[in-house]
């Protein structure tokens, strides 16, 4: 029987690889550098799925991860693990004691944001330097242990990259979570073999809307509306063709059934919309 391979953004001890463990807790991980190397790396079938963040609930939806699965590589979503994120300072053990000399202070983007009031209060004389994940900047700083650096990641982190957490959750908010999405290039049903507890369903669609029609997001809208169709997400990203093109992704939180949602996609595909069904699938919350 072939083993079942799980790609994930890396290195090792990123928040990825935690959502990886809730959902994949026997099988085999392989961590990929950025998302696209994860996405791509599921398309041609080197991991038998990949998992990636899509959406914090601070900093917003994850860009580069919505936009890879419409322009390049269009994968399914086949499940969803929403993960609480904790942002912690760490050195090397070299530099406990002298921890607020630091002059550069490494991680993610999104980190970085859900810790600027700390850097701003803290760290407003260092510079800021942004690395593929958290789990890289952990990294870096564990292998120049010569330069006074700062890493914000997590707990996992400091210890698989043997460093010291200075200043523990550091992040503005204590409402932080992230979602995590499971990819396939099909659209198979998620078999749920952890003690997570499935919370409920979600089908999302990527939609573009037919050019120079006046009241169209309005029509697209009201296809939901009118079935009493919930929706948790609406957001538009640029189609990249030019300004004021855009495509847009939404989220039903309905499992995809044979009357509602199948209707809504008929009705708009009726007055010009291109639909595309991203994915019908279990979430769940881990602790």
């Amino acid at each position: 029987m072939k083993e079942t391979r799980i790609g994930y953004l890396g290195p090792k001890a990123t928040f990825t690889e935690l959502a990886v463990k809730k959902l994949f807790p026997q099988d085999v991980t392989i961590p990929y550098k950025t998302i696209p190397e994860c996405i791509d790396a599921t398309h041609k079938q080197e991991v038998t799925f990949c998992v990636v963040p899509i959406e914090n609930a601070i900093e917003g939806s994850v860009n580069l991860t919505i936009d890879y699965l419409f322009h390049e590589q269009t994968l399914h979503i086949i499940s969803e693990v929403v993960v609480p994120i904790k942002q912690h300072l760490m050195v090397h053990p070299n530099h406990k004691k002298s921890w607020n000399d630091i002059t550069k202070v490494l991680s993610h983007s999104h980190a970085v944001a859900q810790c600027h009031k700390f850097l701003n209060e803290n760290f407003n004389h260092a510079e800021i330097e942004y690395t593929s994940s958290t789990g890289a900047a952990a990294q870096y700083v564990s292998e120049n242990p010569e330069m006074m650096l700062g890493a914000i990641a997590n707990e996992a982190a400091a210890k698989e990259y043997h460093l010291t957490i200075v200043k523990p959750s550091i992040h503005d908010f204590e409402n932080n979570n992230t979602r995590f999405v499971v990819l396939h290039p099909s659209p198979i049903q998620f078999i749920n073999q952890t003690s997570l507890v499935h919370t409920g369903y979600k089908t999302t669609l990527l939609i573009t809307l037919p050019t120079n029609q006046s009241g169209a997001l309005h029509q697209v809208l009201s296809a939901f509306a009118w079935r009493k169709l919930n929706l948790s997400k609406i957001e538009s990203r640029p189609m990249k063709t030019g300004l004021g093109n855009y495509f847009f992704i939404i989220d039903i939180e309905k499992k995809m059934d044979e009357v509602l949602i199948p209707g809504s996609i008929k009705e708009l595909e009726a007055i010009g919309c291109n639909v595309k069904v991203l994915g019908s699938y279990p979430y769940y919350y881990s602790e």
